[in-house]
């Protein structure tokens, strides 16, 4: 088969950012007591949104509005831009290779941090782009190491996430502003904010609508509920934002899909319900961490990174023995991130699953 594949997909490794849970369990050959590891919202998405979808679903033999429109225009409304500024698409995920094939050619230079989301990466290796990976400051990425190595590199890309998968830790959008004002001259900023609507008060960043600088990415998988549906948005000056017309899948966003995250952007209660729980839950979450010898980090987002004090070896074991104790759970994968486990919120039962679980897979780690 691979005299049939171009020379690029030949020499890339068969392989996937992620292992999901569903391979795992057909694995173990058992489904899992508690499914915390893909920082999907277990509190579910709004009722309002499922009764929508619901009542749509006889009307599933049609493909969605290729153009997004009334998602497009309720955001638009929702964040003081116009429709122009906005591009729609299957999550982050699939956006983020849209914006890689508008904008990466084969050896083009892109910055990101070592241990940062890895989906982005393997858009860029697939496209044929040359990624320059600078550390973590601490359990932060580290905005003036990666503005250095963009200069330095004459990169055309940035990727940051911000709050930060997998620590969950965050900058000031204060601090972002400043970034963007020193970005390189040709250099454009990939603003990774899938947790914006859990992070606090003051994490985002000012941006004019039109800055040209800017593309930054938004979800409605985390707060929202909906990372089965697939629904991703991207804000960027028109010119770019149009410019995925260009590349997208034409129908690539299900009507369902479509006509659940419209319902679920009206339904502001059930986002700030969901919202009281993540904090709650963050507080339950590093309360069983710390009961059990070990250190939470500061999260701003659906999950809690938590320090396994030892290294990548005692972390990965930790991870293996809960796996096998039936909890989904992933960890950061380079050093010195991968001395922790991360932890995504869950609801009540959940949690106690983790609580009985943890000091059971230390134990045996150990």
């Amino acid at each position: 088969m691979s005299h049939f594949l171009t020379p690029l997909a030949a020499a890339l490794p068969s392989t996937v950012p992620f292992v999901g849970p569903e391979t795992q369990e057909r694995s173990l050959h058992r489904p899992f007591r508690a499914r915390l590891g893909a920082n999907e919202s277990l509190f579910g998405p709004s009722p309002k949104a499922i009764a929508a979808m619901q009542s749509a679903a006889a009307d599933v033999w049609m493909y969605g509005d290729p153009e997004n429109h009334d998602l497009k225009q309720a955001l638009a409304s929702r964040l003081g831009l116009t429709a122009s500024h906005i591009a729609v698409g299957e999550g982050i995920d699939g956006l983020l290779g849209y914006l890689v094939r508008l904008t990466i050619s084969p050896g083009d230079r892109v910055v990101t941090s070592l241990g940062a989301y890895p989906t982005f990466n393997f858009h860029v290796a697939g496209f044929g782009g040359e990624l320059i990976r600078v550390p973590y400051r601490g359990d932060h990425e580290d905005p003036q190491a990666l503005l250095d190595a963009a200069r330095i590199h004459k990169a055309k890309l940035i990727y940051l996430a911000n709050p930060d998968n997998p620590m969950g830790s965050w900058h000031p959008g204060a601090v972002i502003e400043e970034m963007i004002e020193n970005l390189p001259d040709g250099t454009h900023l990939v603003l990774d904010e899938a947790y914006a609507d859990l992070a606090p008060p003051g994490t985002m960043p000012r941006v004019a609508p039109d800055d040209p600088r800017v593309i930054r990415f938004r979800t409605f998988s985390k707060a929202y509920g909906m990372a089965g549906a697939r629904v991703g948005y991207a804000l960027a000056e028109p010119g770019l934002a149009q410019a995925f017309d260009k590349v997208r899948n034409h129908f690539g966003m299900g009507r369902l899909s479509q006509i659940g995250a419209l319902a679920a952007l009206r339904d502001d209660d059930h986002l700030a319900r969901v919202q009281a729980l993540t904090v709650q839950a963050r507080a339950r979450l590093s309360a069983i961490a710390s009961a059990n010898g070990l250190t939470p980090l500061p999260s701003a987002t659906n999950f809690v990174t938590i320090d396994c004090g030892r290294d990548g070896d005692f972390a990965r074991a930790v991870l293996r023995e809960t796996v096998a104790r039936g909890v989904f759970i992933r960890m950061p994968g380079v050093a010195p991130l991968d001395r922790c486990i991360r932890v995504s919120l869950g609801d009540e039962a959940a949690l106690s699953v983790f609580e009985e679980v943890l000091p059971q897979a230390l134990k045996a780690a150990g």
